[in-house]
C-alpha cells in the first residue's frame, strides 16, 4: 500500500463519517463543559458539609473519574466502536492493575476506614508503631507524621490499622503526670504544698479538676510523690517543662534534698567461716551394662521360665481336681476316704488305718 492509497482511505473515512465526527467534537466540547460545571457544584456542596477534607477530596476525585469515564464511553460509541469490546478490555485492565497493586488497594481500603471512623485528624498528636508526632496529612494510602524534632515520617495505612494508636490530641484537654523523688528526712506535707503551689502558679493549668499531689512510693533510696494537673492540649509541653524546672528550684530554696543512688561500704573485722565436707570424692564404679544380644536372650529365658511355671501350676490344679473326684466316688461307695499327700515323687495315697497305726507307734 502506497501513500496514495493511505490518503484515499483517510479521505473516504472522513467523507463517510462526517456527521459522526461532528457529533464527536460537539459531544467532547459539551461534555467537558458539563463536567467542569458539575465538579464546581460538587466542590461547593462538599465544602458546606462537615465531612473531613480528605474525605471531600477522595469523593471529589471518585466523581471526577466517573464523569470522565462516561464521557470517553460516549465518544467511543459515536465513533462506532463496540462497547462490548471496550468493557471487556477495561475489565481486564482493572483486574491486572488490581493484582499488581494489591498492597496499595489494601492501604486504600484502610485509609477509607481511618477517614470514615475518624480515628484521628490533622494536627492530632498520636503514637503508633513506636512513632509519635503530629499528624500532618492523611490520604488514602499513607499518613504523614511530623515528629517533635522536625522529622517527616510516612506510615502506610495498613500499619496504622493493624497497630494500637494512642491519640493524645483527641480531646481538648490533657493531663500532665509527674513524679518527684525526695529524701526520707523531707517533710511530706511541705513537699506536697510546694508541688501544688507551683502547678497553680501557672495560669495555663486548669483549676478544675484541681491539681493533685500525694506520696506514692517508699523506694529504696527515696520517697516518691505522684502529681498531676490538667491543661489545654496545645499547652502540654510548655506547662510540663515549667513545672519540672520550678519545682526543682523550690526544692533547693526550701532545703529539700533530692537523693541519688548511694553505696554503703563496710570493713569486716570478723573471721569468715566457710564450712565444707572433708570427705574426698567417691571412687568411680563402672555401671554394669548388658549387651543388647545378651539382654534379648535373658528376656527369652525369663519368658520360658514363665511358661514353665504356668504349666506346672496347671498340672497341680488338674491333680487336685482328680483327688476331689476320687473322694466323691469313695463317699458314694460307702468307703473311708483315702487321704493323699504330695511329695517330690508325686501324689502318694495313705489309708486312715495306716495313719492311726503310725500315730500310736510314735506315742
Amino acid at each position: 500500500m502506497d501513500w496514495g492509497e493511505i490518503w484515499n482511505t483517510i479521505k473516504n473515512f472522513f467523507t463517510e463519517n462526517v456527521w459522526n465526527i461532528v457529533a464527536f467534537f460537539a459531544a467532547l466540547i459539551i461534555g467537558l463543559i458539563v463536567i467542569k460545571l458539575l465538579l464546581n457544584l460538587m466542590r461547593k456542596l462538599l465544602g458546606k458539609t462537615r465531612m473531613e477534607k480528605v474525605s471531600q477530596k477522595f469523593l471529589y476525585n471518585i466523581i471526577k473519574f466517573c464523569l470522565y469515564l462516561i464521557l470517553i464511553l460516549i465518544l467511543l460509541s459515536l465513533l462506532g466502536v463496540s462497547m462490548t469490546g471496550v468493557l471487556a478490555a477495561v475489565s481486564a485492565a482493572v483486574l491486572a492493575i488490581g493484582l499488581a497493586l494489591q498492597n496499595n488497594i489494601a492501604n486504600l481500603a484502610n485509609g477509607i476506614i481511618i477517614v470514615t471512623s475518624k480515628m484521628f485528624k490533622k494536627g492530632d498528636y498520636i503514637i503508633v508503631d513506636g512513632v509519635e508526632g503530629s499528624v500532618e496529612e492523611i490520604n488514602f494510602l499513607f499518613t504523614t507524621i511530623m515528629t517533635s524534632d522536625n522529622k517527616k515520617i510516612t506510615i502506610p495505612n495498613s500499619t496504622i490499622i493493624n497497630s494500637s494508636v494512642i491519640n493524645s490530641g483527641a480531646n481538648a484537654t490533657r493531663r500532665i503526670d509527674l513524679t518527684f523523688s525526695v529524701a526520707y528526712e523531707s517533710d511530706v506535707e511541705k513537699v506536697k504544698k510546694i508541688v501544688v503551689d507551683v502547678m497553680k502558679s501557672d495560669g495555663r493549668v486548669l483549676l478544675e479538676p484541681e491539681p493533685f499531689c500525694r506520696l506514692k512510693t517508699l523506694g529504696a533510696n527515696s520517697i516518691d510523690f505522684f502529681a498531676n494537673c490538667w491543661v489545654d492540649g496545645e499547652d502540654y509541653w510548655d506547662v510540663y517543662y515549667y513545672i519540672m524546672e520550678t519545682v526543682y528550684n523550690e526544692f533547693k530554696k526550701n532545703k529539700i534534698s533530692i537523693p541519688y543512688n548511694q553505696i554503703e561500704v563496710r570493713n569486716r573485722t570478723d573471721k569468715v567461716v566457710l564450712p565444707y565436707d572433708k570427705e574426698p570424692l567417691q571412687k568411680r564404679v563402672e555401671k554394669v551394662r548388658v549387651e543388647k544380644k545378651h539382654r534379648i536372650n535373658l528376656e527369652k529365658d525369663s519368658l520360658t521360665e514363665l511358661f514353665k511355671h504356668k504349666k506346672k501350676n496347671k498340672k497341680k490344679g488338674k491333680d487336685k481336681e482328680e483327688k476331689l473326684l476320687k473322694e466323691d466316688e469313695i463317699l458314694k461307695a460307702g468307703q473311708a476316704p483315702i487321704e493323699t499327700k504330695e511329695s517330690a515323687e508325686g501324689i502318694v495315697e495313705t489309708k486312715p488305718e495306716q495313719k492311726k497305726r503310725k500315730k500310736k507307734n510314735a506315742n
